[in-house]
This record gives structure tokens, C-alpha cells and sequence, in this order.
């Protein structure tokens, strides 16, 4: 039997961090969540990743930078951004930098299907 997909969410609002990833899992991805970009990058999950779902704006690292440190260590891991804080302006920016999708919280289990079915294709 094939494993699920590792989808990683990094995210400093504890709530995203306890509710995304039971969604996720029903829709039939292994999940591991993480508070922080730094507490992802020292996991040890970072190649295994094959979505990464990511807040925009955290204490510290935020979510752009740590796309383009992931970017410059050579992963290759989609990004879906999820933000509360962006306005209209911070997509285009966001997906002009690689990321697949950039979703206003509070989000659609539809729209987060659409993402996800974007940044990882299952055949």
C-alpha cells in the first residue's frame, strides 16, 4: 500500500495548526504541522515535504522567506500561502515568486482542494 502524501503546514496560529490538519488528513494526506519556519526546517521533514501549506506573516522567519531559503538549498516543495493579514496587492507578488496558490483566511474547504489539487497533481 502506498503511503499518503506529506503535506507540512507552518503556521504560528495554534488553532490553523490543530484544525488544517484533520481536514487535510480527510482528504487523505499525512500531515505535519509546525509554529514556526525555523521548527520546519530543523525537522528532518523537509524532503520528504510535497506541499508545504504556509502562513505569510510569522515572528521571525516569515513565509516568503522561508520559500526562497527553500528555494535557495534547492527544494523544490509546492507553496500554498494562507494568510489573515494580506490584502488583495500581496497575491500577485506571492505567485509571481513560485507559489502555487495564496488563500485568505478564513478559507473554503473547496478552495483549499483547488490549491492542493494544483500543487500536487494526482493522477
Amino acid at each position: 500500500m502506498q503511503r499518503p502524501l506529506l503535506v507540512a503546514v507552518v503556521d504560528d496560529d495554534e488553532s490553523v495548526r490543530e484544525s488544517l490538519p484533520d481536514l487535510l488528513r480527510e482528504f487523505g494526506f499525512a500531515v505535519e504541522a509546525f509554529s514556526s519556519a525555523q521548527a520546519f526546517l530543523d525537522s528532518g521533514f523537509v524532503e520528504q515535504t510535497r506541499c508545504l501549506i504556509l502562513d505569510v506573516a510569522m515572528p521571525g522567519m516569515s513565509g516568503p522567506d522561508l520559500h526562497g531559503a527553500l528555494k535557495l538549498r534547492g527544494y523544490a516543495i509546492p507553496v500554498i500561502f494562507i494568510t489573515a493579514h494580506g490584502d488583495a496587492g500581496d497575491r500577485p507578488n506571492l505567485l509571481s515568486g513560485g507559489a502555487v496558490d495564496c488563500l485568505f483566511k478564513p478559507f473554503s474547504e473547496a478552495q483549499l482542494l483547488r490549491a492542493l489539487s494544483a500543487a500536487i497533481p494526482l493522477d
